[in-house]
């Protein structure tokens, strides 16, 4: 009988052990959905902290008052847990954003613009200074299916690509094709941290195609007028048609350095993401706040957790 009391006390151990592990995945999972701008717009609508308070009351109601006061602890704390436990996309979007555009490009002279359409794909995040540059971010939470696709999309449009990934799945993607860049995240003392493990090799080919089908069609018109000095005579259903003839015919370099020009021209908040708080950074690149709506959401996120 003693026997059989150790063991069946070992597997309860394990039991727990195990729903343990599946709650503290769950609330991890449930903590990368406050990261959502559609919740962030609604609070700044309608006052509404539901999405955050749900947390609050489902995991951590102790943590207020002990050094949780306001609901940006509260966002700060959960983004902490985020970074040591469940890298979600959110994770790597921002920490590129704070470690490698603040800190090594900067945004005086910089854009970056929140999932680039490109043909059939979207690229997580793209920077236009002197170049450009697409970012694709493979989580350990991601699939590699359809990178092939997707780095085949950007390379016919962007001058440099990466992929974005963890240290752990460093020999998972190394195969890669050489002019693909590769950074790393890597748990460190105090956090995470960015480094590059090879640089990306500029390509040299630019698809016209795909850049028409990548970009607005005022964009793509004031590209034909920059470099011809005038439009054609053309109407709505010839229009493509007549400026891709057009576009197709400019030199490659050239053509680049038209396409960063026009792509520089969108409305961005980038020059301002240095004055955000830096958990919250890429959720305001994601919905384009203005200072004046940033200082609104600041506000708001400010006032004491009231639960």
């Amino acid at each position: 009988m003693i026997f059989c009391y150790f063991v069946n006390n070992n597997c309860y151990n394990r039991m727990a052990g195990k729903r343990n592990i599946q709650v503290d995945a769950e609330r991890m999972r449930s903590y990368s959905t406050v990261f959502s701008s559609t919740s962030f717009a609604k609070l700044l609508a309608t006052d509404d902290y539901s999405f955050i308070e749900s947390k609050i009351q489902r995991y951590d109601k102790e943590k207020v008052g002990a050094g949780v006061v306001t609901y940006l602890d509260y966002i700060t704390y959960i983004y902490k847990q985020l970074q040591q436990n469940y890298r979600c996309e959110y994770i790597y979007k921002n920490t590129v954003i704070n470690q490698l555009l603040l800190k090594k490009y900067g945004t005086k002279d910089t854009l970056v613009v929140n999932e680039f359409k490109v043909g059939n794909s979207v690229a997580d995040l793209v920077l236009f200074n002197g170049t450009s540059k697409a970012f694709e971010i493979k989580t350990e939470l991601d699939s590699a299916r359809r990178l092939e696709n997707q780095l085949c999309h950007y390379t016919r449009l962007f001058k440099e690509c990466y992929i974005v990934t963890h240290e752990n799945l460093l020999d998972k993607y190394s195969a890669i094709p050489e002019n693909i860049g590769i950074l790393v995240i890597k748990s460190c003392k105090n956090g995470i941290k960015l480094e590059e493990i090879r640089p990306a090799l500029a390509n040299n080919c630019l698809d016209a195609s795909m850049l028409m089908r990548s970009i607005r069609t005022s964009e793509y018109k004031n590209i034909v007028k920059a470099y011809y000095r005038a439009l054609p005579a053309m109407n709505s259903f010839n229009m493509f048609e007549t400026c891709y003839g057009m576009i197709r015919r400019i030199p490659e370099d050239e053509l680049h350095g038209l396409f960063v020009s026009e792509l520089k021209k969108r409305r961005s908040n980038t020059k301002n993401l240095r004055s955000f708080h830096k958990e919250i950074r890429q959720l305001c690149l994601s919905m384009n706040l203005s200072l004046s709506e940033y200082q609104q959401l600041e506000n708001k996120l400010s006032i004491p957790i009231n639960i």
